[in-house]
């Protein structure tokens, strides 16, 4: 008798508590990869070549001098920027896969070849629009959206 009025008492305090979930909602994940959230950046860029090649980046991967990469002080790894050189006009688009520029005053190091592409190598730094073209799907929001997505259109 005990272990059934125990038992009860179990079953209604679960039917009664109220539904958790523990991700964050599907339009808030959205919502944060959304370039329009980003504003674009204005400032000094540099770029870094030879004397890193073959160091590894901060995600990992060995930095390739003439590869279209740059690093970038908070946007997330993976990150597809567009790097618009403001003296000239020409643009390029390069993935985040480093922490940097370690100088003051400078919102980001682009690759040898990024430079050249830009036109500043000899320069060594110019003035640069940076804007966020692609935010990186991680392997586990991929996982979270999907089901999420499902369950909201079940709902409806």
């Amino acid at each position: 008798m005990r272990n059934m009025v125990m038992g009860c008492a179990v079953v209604a305090m679960v039917a009664l508590s109220g539904r958790s979930e523990a991700r964050p909602p599907l339009h808030k994940i959205i919502a944060a990869q959304r370039p329009e959230l980003f504003k674009s950046q204005l400032g000094l860029a540099s770029w870094y070549g030879k004397e890193c090649a073959g160091n590894y980046t901060s995600s990992g991967q060995r930095f390739n001098m003439n590869a279209l990469t740059c690093a970038h002080p908070t946007l997330p790894m993976g990150t597809k920027v567009c790097i618009t050189n403001l003296q000239n006009s020409r643009s390029v688009v390069l993935t985040v896969n480093d922490r940097g520029p370690g100088i003051p005053n400078r919102i980001v190091d682009v690759s040898r070849l990024a430079a050249k592409r830009l036109g500043f190598l000899a320069a060594g730094r110019t003035r640069v629009r940076l804007q966020v073209v692609g935010w990186p799907i991680h392997s586990a929001q991929a996982a979270n959206v999907a089901p999420l997505a499902a369950a909201r259109q079940e709902r409806f």
